[in-house]
Protein backbone atom coordinates (compact mmCIF):
# COMPACT_ATOMS: atom_id res chain seq x y z
CA UNK A 1 0.00 0.00 0.00
CA UNK A 2 0.69 3.27 -1.07
CA UNK A 3 0.34 6.90 -0.01
CA UNK A 4 -1.07 7.14 -3.38
CA UNK A 5 -3.19 3.63 -2.33
CA UNK A 6 -4.38 5.49 0.79
CA UNK A 7 -5.40 8.45 -0.93
CA UNK A 8 -7.25 6.69 -3.32
CA UNK A 9 -9.29 4.54 -1.11
CA UNK A 10 -10.19 7.98 1.23
CA UNK A 11 -11.37 9.61 -2.43
CA UNK A 12 -13.81 6.57 -2.50
CA UNK A 13 -14.69 6.95 0.88
CA UNK A 14 -15.64 10.57 -0.13
CA UNK A 15 -13.92 12.13 3.07
CA UNK A 16 -11.78 15.03 3.43
CA UNK A 17 -8.34 14.61 4.96
CA UNK A 18 -9.14 16.11 8.42
CA UNK A 19 -12.08 13.35 8.71
CA UNK A 20 -10.01 10.27 7.55
CA UNK A 21 -7.44 11.15 9.56
CA UNK A 22 -9.55 11.51 12.49
CA UNK A 23 -10.75 7.84 11.77
CA UNK A 24 -6.94 6.79 11.37
CA UNK A 25 -6.10 8.26 14.58
CA UNK A 26 -3.43 10.52 12.49
CA UNK A 27 -3.02 14.81 12.15
CA UNK A 28 -3.82 16.17 8.88
CA UNK A 29 -0.96 17.24 8.29
CA UNK A 30 0.58 13.65 8.56
CA UNK A 31 -2.13 11.72 6.60
CA UNK A 32 -0.66 14.90 3.94
CA UNK A 33 2.44 14.17 3.75
CA UNK A 34 2.24 10.13 4.26
CA UNK A 35 -0.75 10.74 0.84
CA UNK A 36 2.03 12.77 -1.00
CA UNK A 37 4.89 10.31 -0.40
CA UNK A 38 6.71 12.58 2.35
CA UNK A 39 5.77 9.54 4.53
CA UNK A 40 5.69 5.88 4.09
CA UNK A 41 2.63 4.11 5.02
CA UNK A 42 4.00 1.93 8.48
CA UNK A 43 2.94 -1.53 9.08
CA UNK A 44 0.26 0.08 11.82
CA UNK A 45 -1.35 2.34 9.87
CA UNK A 46 -1.44 -0.33 6.77
CA UNK A 47 -3.41 -2.42 9.02
CA UNK A 48 -5.31 0.89 10.54
CA UNK A 49 -6.37 1.78 6.59
CA UNK A 50 -7.79 -1.99 6.04
CA UNK A 51 -9.90 -1.27 9.25
CA UNK A 52 -11.96 1.82 8.08
CA UNK A 53 -11.38 1.49 4.51
CA UNK A 54 -12.81 -1.11 2.33
CA UNK A 55 -9.78 -2.21 0.87
CA UNK A 56 -8.78 -5.59 -0.69
CA UNK A 57 -6.60 -8.35 0.97
CA UNK A 58 -3.75 -7.43 -1.73
CA UNK A 59 -3.42 -4.36 0.67
CA UNK A 60 -2.24 -6.26 3.80
CA UNK A 61 1.04 -6.15 4.40
CA UNK A 62 3.90 -8.24 3.11
CA UNK A 63 5.20 -10.04 6.26
CA UNK A 64 9.00 -10.66 6.51
CA UNK A 65 10.47 -14.22 4.84
CA UNK A 66 10.50 -17.19 7.64
CA UNK A 67 7.96 -15.04 10.29
CA UNK A 68 4.94 -16.69 8.20
CA UNK A 69 4.73 -20.12 9.57
CA UNK A 70 0.94 -21.97 9.02
CA UNK A 71 -0.26 -25.44 8.90
CA UNK A 72 -2.86 -26.84 6.90
CA UNK A 73 -5.54 -26.21 9.06
CA UNK A 74 -4.62 -22.32 8.91
CA UNK A 75 -3.93 -22.59 5.02
CA UNK A 76 -7.57 -23.67 4.97
CA UNK A 77 -8.65 -21.17 7.43
CA UNK A 78 -7.03 -17.98 5.09
CA UNK A 79 -7.95 -19.39 1.88
CA UNK A 80 -11.61 -19.63 3.41
CA UNK A 81 -11.23 -16.11 4.49
CA UNK A 82 -10.27 -14.89 1.21
CA UNK A 83 -13.74 -16.33 -0.07
CA UNK A 84 -12.17 -19.53 -1.48
CA UNK A 85 -15.77 -21.63 -1.86
CA UNK A 86 -13.67 -25.21 -0.95
CA UNK A 87 -13.09 -24.18 2.67
CA UNK A 88 -16.31 -21.32 2.92
CA UNK A 89 -17.06 -22.78 6.03
CA UNK A 90 -13.98 -21.43 7.48
CA UNK A 91 -14.65 -17.64 6.54
CA UNK A 92 -13.11 -15.00 8.51
CA UNK A 93 -11.09 -11.90 8.22
CA UNK A 94 -8.52 -11.94 5.82
CA UNK A 95 -4.62 -12.09 7.47
CA UNK A 96 -2.40 -12.81 5.22
CA UNK A 97 -1.81 -10.67 1.85
CA UNK A 98 -3.02 -13.51 -0.84
CA UNK A 99 0.20 -12.97 -3.15
CA UNK A 100 2.16 -14.41 0.08
CA UNK A 101 -0.19 -16.51 0.81
CA UNK A 102 0.26 -18.23 -2.40
CA UNK A 103 4.25 -17.82 -2.22
CA UNK A 104 4.20 -19.86 1.16
CA UNK A 105 1.93 -22.53 0.01
CA UNK A 106 4.01 -23.12 -3.19
CA UNK A 107 7.12 -23.34 -1.39
CA UNK A 108 5.92 -26.46 0.67
CA UNK A 109 6.96 -30.33 0.16
CA UNK A 110 3.85 -31.97 0.50
CA UNK A 111 0.18 -30.20 1.41
CA UNK A 112 -3.44 -31.75 1.52
CA UNK A 113 -4.53 -32.02 -2.83
CA UNK A 114 -7.61 -29.82 -1.58
CA UNK A 115 -5.12 -26.85 -0.43
CA UNK A 116 -3.61 -27.22 -3.97
CA UNK A 117 -6.71 -26.86 -5.81
CA UNK A 118 -6.74 -23.51 -4.47
CA UNK A 119 -3.49 -22.12 -6.25
CA UNK A 120 -5.31 -21.55 -9.74
CA UNK A 121 -8.30 -19.80 -8.00
CA UNK A 122 -6.10 -18.14 -5.90
CA UNK A 123 -4.14 -16.44 -8.61
CA UNK A 124 -7.42 -15.61 -10.89
CA UNK A 125 -9.36 -14.13 -8.36
CA UNK A 126 -6.92 -12.16 -6.91
CA UNK A 127 -4.99 -11.09 -10.47
CA UNK A 128 -3.90 -7.81 -8.81
CA UNK A 129 -1.31 -9.18 -6.35
CA UNK A 130 2.40 -8.24 -6.68
CA UNK A 131 3.27 -10.65 -9.57
CA UNK A 132 6.66 -9.15 -9.62
CA UNK A 133 7.14 -9.50 -6.03
CA UNK A 134 6.16 -13.25 -6.09
CA UNK A 135 8.33 -13.80 -9.35
CA UNK A 136 11.35 -12.86 -7.86
CA UNK A 137 10.18 -14.65 -4.42
CA UNK A 138 9.50 -18.12 -6.60
CA UNK A 139 13.08 -17.89 -8.49
CA UNK A 140 15.02 -17.54 -5.45
CA UNK A 141 13.23 -20.28 -3.95
CA UNK A 142 13.48 -22.61 -7.59
CA UNK A 143 9.56 -22.89 -7.58
CA UNK A 144 9.03 -21.18 -10.85
CA UNK A 145 7.69 -23.74 -12.46
CA UNK A 146 5.36 -24.57 -9.96
CA UNK A 147 4.09 -20.91 -10.28
CA UNK A 148 4.07 -21.36 -13.94
CA UNK A 149 1.97 -24.25 -14.13
CA UNK A 150 -0.31 -22.71 -11.38
CA UNK A 151 -0.68 -19.52 -13.96
CA UNK A 152 -1.29 -21.64 -16.93
CA UNK A 153 -4.28 -23.39 -15.25
CA UNK A 154 -5.56 -19.98 -14.12
CA UNK A 155 -4.97 -18.89 -17.47
CA UNK A 156 -7.58 -21.49 -18.55
CA UNK A 157 -10.30 -20.15 -15.68
CA UNK A 158 -9.99 -16.89 -17.30
CA UNK A 159 -9.99 -17.79 -21.30
CA UNK A 160 -13.05 -19.68 -20.31
CA UNK A 161 -15.41 -16.89 -18.43
CA UNK A 162 -13.73 -14.60 -21.31
CA UNK A 163 -11.90 -12.53 -19.29
CA UNK A 164 -9.42 -10.95 -21.40
CA UNK A 165 -7.76 -8.34 -19.04
CA UNK A 166 -7.44 -10.92 -16.49
CA UNK A 167 -5.75 -13.21 -19.11
CA UNK A 168 -3.53 -10.83 -20.30
CA UNK A 169 -1.85 -10.13 -17.07
CA UNK A 170 -1.36 -14.21 -16.44
CA UNK A 171 -0.56 -14.94 -19.68
CA UNK A 172 2.31 -12.04 -19.17
CA UNK A 173 3.56 -13.43 -15.87
CA UNK A 174 3.32 -17.05 -17.21
CA UNK A 175 5.50 -16.02 -19.98
CA UNK A 176 8.14 -14.46 -17.81
CA UNK A 177 8.63 -17.57 -15.80
CA UNK A 178 8.49 -19.57 -18.92
CA UNK A 179 12.16 -17.88 -19.60
CA UNK A 180 13.66 -19.25 -16.52
CA UNK A 181 11.32 -22.58 -16.89
CA UNK A 182 13.97 -25.17 -14.81
CA UNK A 183 14.60 -28.55 -16.40
CA UNK A 184 14.70 -30.32 -12.91
CA UNK A 185 11.57 -32.65 -12.53
CA UNK A 186 9.97 -31.09 -9.48
CA UNK A 187 5.88 -31.68 -8.02
CA UNK A 188 3.31 -29.45 -7.34
CA UNK A 189 3.62 -29.84 -3.48
CA UNK A 190 3.08 -34.03 -3.27
CA UNK A 191 7.17 -34.40 -2.89
CA UNK A 192 6.26 -37.75 -1.17
CA UNK A 193 4.48 -39.68 -3.75
CA UNK A 194 5.63 -42.87 -4.56
CA UNK A 195 7.85 -44.06 -7.04
CA UNK A 196 5.01 -46.24 -8.79
CA UNK A 197 3.23 -42.55 -8.94
CA UNK A 198 5.84 -40.85 -9.97
CA UNK A 199 5.89 -43.28 -13.21
CA UNK A 200 2.56 -42.92 -14.02
CA UNK A 201 2.43 -38.82 -13.64
CA UNK A 202 5.62 -39.14 -16.42
CA UNK A 203 3.69 -40.93 -18.66
CA UNK A 204 -0.37 -39.64 -17.83
CA UNK A 205 0.43 -36.16 -16.73
CA UNK A 206 -1.47 -33.10 -18.80
CA UNK A 207 0.71 -31.14 -21.90
CA UNK A 208 0.81 -28.07 -19.71
CA UNK A 209 2.25 -30.62 -16.79
CA UNK A 210 4.88 -32.03 -18.91
CA UNK A 211 6.04 -28.42 -20.46
CA UNK A 212 7.17 -27.65 -16.43
CA UNK A 213 8.13 -30.39 -15.44
CA UNK A 214 5.69 -31.30 -12.96
CA UNK A 215 4.55 -34.52 -11.68
CA UNK A 216 0.68 -33.85 -11.41
CA UNK A 217 -2.68 -34.84 -12.76
CA UNK A 218 -4.30 -31.46 -11.45
CA UNK A 219 -6.28 -30.03 -14.51
CA UNK A 220 -8.98 -27.57 -14.88
CA UNK A 221 -11.65 -29.69 -15.53
CA UNK A 222 -10.42 -31.38 -11.83
CA UNK A 223 -10.86 -28.36 -9.85
CA UNK A 224 -14.36 -28.20 -8.36
CA UNK A 225 -14.66 -24.29 -7.16
CA UNK A 226 -13.27 -22.79 -10.28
Amino acid sequence: MTGTDLKAARHQANWTQEEAALKLGLTQAYLSMVESGRRAVSAYLRLRALEVFDLPPTSLPLESEGTLLLGEGELKSNLGALGYPGFGYLRGKPKHNPVQLLFYSLNQSDLDVRVVEAFPWLAYTYVDMDWNWLVDNVKRHTRQNRLGFVLTLAGELATRSGDTTRFGKLNFYQKVLDRSRLVMEDTLCHDSMTKAERKWLEHHRSPEARHWNLLTDLEVKNLAYA
